[in-house]
Parts: structure tokens; C-alpha cells; sequence
């Protein structure tokens, strides 16, 4: 196995599935340890990661910044705008200052390209915090929750309804893809995943059993699965096509008689925020079934082992 040290984690594929338990693994560790007790663990002593934001972040923001203190590093964090960046200054440019003061950069972007121009310019590991095409490390700790949950996550089935083309559709499609679960998408005509995303995931899922689809009906995704995931309709950047996208999604609403269509220990995850009575009704999201708020906490179990690893 390739060290993971020194590595930039753009997209779920850029760890192979050896390194993507790896972290899981540590993550298991680690939240344990800091159950009964040691939450300051110096694995990062003096080291600093930059934190980028173009979008507003209540879990990621919080998450990252609460992994490296616990970790016994330190973060930067700055809005896009409040950097040369909005000034005009290049990604390029940004990307090689920033190296010379940091040991790593997280960055929540627009466009899934600024993460890859940051990586190429950057001499210090870069993680995607969020970007239009994925959001690898929501993945990271939706799948380890799923293991929590569960007890596996090979032969796991996991039905997603709504928008196909979201960032953590494609995430999950490939995480499923690379730990051997099986993944629907249940989806409108117009809304299927990235063709490239779904290659990659095929690709995967010839070594690792894993079973990818895209299916129109929310029974056919529903019926039988472990795991019900959904996730905002209308996502930061796409206010003018609110109205266009809640007629067309609305039928993959996530309700009890929804849920009562999966396995009866079937859970609920969603990535959060919510919209409530949208994408999800208040009965599911705060029902027995409902695990977001423990997937929620996971992105800090996970983002400490990704940290440790890699910094």
C-alpha cells in the first residue's frame, strides 16, 4: 500500500479502497479513544492547515477546525474574498504563497477545477472540502457511519433519491463502487450522474463486487435497501432553477411510506442542511430510523484520521 502522506484527496478515487479503510480504521480508533477520554491526541504537534471557503459551512468549517485543534495543530481559515483571490490574484500564485506557511490546505469551492489548479500549484497536500462535482470527505464519514450501523459495508445496499448530478451522489456513487456496496440512484430524466463519475465507479466495481445503478422509480431504489440517503434539491448556486428543480424532484421525496418500502432496520442519512418538508419530512429526518445527526459527528472522527494520514 502507498504511503498516504504528503497526498492530495480531490476525489474518492484518488485513495485506492485499501487506503480509503485505512482511514476508516483510524477513524474507528480514534473516536473511540476519544470516548473514553483522550480527545487531545498530538498526532499533528505544531502543524497548520488553511481552510478556503467561497460557500458558507456550518459542518465542514466546524469540523476541520475542531480535528486539528484535537490533533494538537492549528488552523487558518479565511473567506475567498477576504484573500488576494478576490482580488484577482491567480489560484496558481495563492497556491505556491500559502505552501511556504502551511503544512495543508482544505478548500470548499464552486468549480470542481479551482481545486484541481490549488493541487497543481500547492507543494502541500490539498483536500476538497466541497466542490460542484464531489464532496469526498462527507463520503468518507457517510460510509464509515454506514459501518457503524451496520457492521459491513461490502454487500450493503444503499438507495440515494433525488438529483443524480449532486456532489454527494457522485461521492457516494464512488466510496459504494470502491468498499464493494451496492448503490441506486434513483432519479428524474435530465438529473443521472456525471457519465465520468459513473465510469470511474465501474471501473472500481469490477475488483470490488460493488453494484451501481440509475433507476427512474423510488420503489425499485427503496425496495430492500439498508440505507435510505437524499440531500437538498437546490444547492448553493442554484437558486434560479429552484423553481424548475423542486417540480421535477418532488416525487423523490424521502416520507415514512417512503422508508417503510426498505428493509425494517433500514436507516436514514442525509448530509445536512436539510430542508425540511422538501427533500425529507420532519417525521423520517427526526425518527428511530434517522442517523444524521451520529453521520454528522462522524465527519470529525473521519476528518482527523484523513488529517493524520496525510499531514
Amino acid at each position: 500500500m502507498r504511503g498516504l502522506r504528503g497526498r492530495d484527496y480531490i476525489s474518492v478515487v484518488d485513495f485506492s479502497p485499501d487506503e480509503l479503510w485505512r482511514v476508516l480504521e483510524l477513524a474507528k480508533e480514534l473516536k473511540l479513544r476519544a470516548y473514553g477520554g483522550e480527545r487531545l491526541i498530538q498526532l499533528l504537534h505544531g502543524k497548520t492547515l488553511m481552510l478556503i471557503f467561497q460557500k458558507p459551512s456550518t459542518r465542514t468549517r466546524v469540523s476541520f477546525e475542531v480535528a486539528m485543534k484535537q490533533l494538537g495543530g492549528f488552523t487558518v481559515t479565511a473567506n475567498w474574498t477576504e484573500l488576494q483571490l478576490g482580488r484577482g490574484e491567480t489560484i496558481a500564485d495563492t497556491a505556491r504563497t500559502l505552501s511556504r506557511y502551511v503544512d495543508g490546505i482544505a478548500a470548499r469551492v464552486f468549480s470542481h477545477k479551482d481545486l484541481l489548479d490549488l493541487a497543481e500549484y500547492a507543494s502541500v497536500p490539498v483536500i476538497n472540502a466541497l466542490s460542484d462535482t464531489e464532496h469526498p470527505v462527507q463520503a468518507l464519514a457517510d460510509f464509515f457511519t454506514v459501518w457503524e450501523k451496520k457492521g459491513r459495508v461490502s454487500g450493503v445496499k444503499v438507495a440515494f433519491l433525488g438529483d443524480g448530478t449532486d456532489n454527494v451522489a457522485h461521492s457516494l456513487i464512488l466510496m459504494a463502487a470502491s468498499l464493494g456496496a451496492s448503490i441506486r440512484i434513483a432519479t428524474p430524466k435530465g438529473y443521472d450522474p456525471s457519465p465520468r463519475i459513473l465510469s470511474l465507479a465501474e471501473e472500481r466495481a469490477r475488483s470490488t463486487g460493488a453494484v451501481v445503478e440509475v433507476v427512474r422509480g423510488v420503489e425499485e431504489a427503496v425496495r430492500g435497501a439498508d440505507v435510505v440517503y437524499t440531500d437538498v434539491w437546490v444547492s448553493m448556486g442554484q437558486e434560479a432553477e429552484a423553481e424548475r428543480r423542486i417540480k421535477d424532484l418532488s416525487p423523490y421525496r424521502v416520507t415514512k411510506e417512503v422508508m417503510a418500502m426498505a428493509k425494517p432496520d433500514a436507516i436514514f442519512m442525509h448530509c445536512l442542511p436539510a430542508k425540511r418538508g422538501y427533500e425529507v419530512t420532519d417525521e423520517v429526518i427526526d425518527g428511530p430510523q434517522s442517523v444524521v445527526w451520529d453521520q454528522a459527528e462522524n465527519r470529525l472522527h473521519t476528518q482527523k484520521a484523513l488529517l493524520a494520514l496525510i499531514l
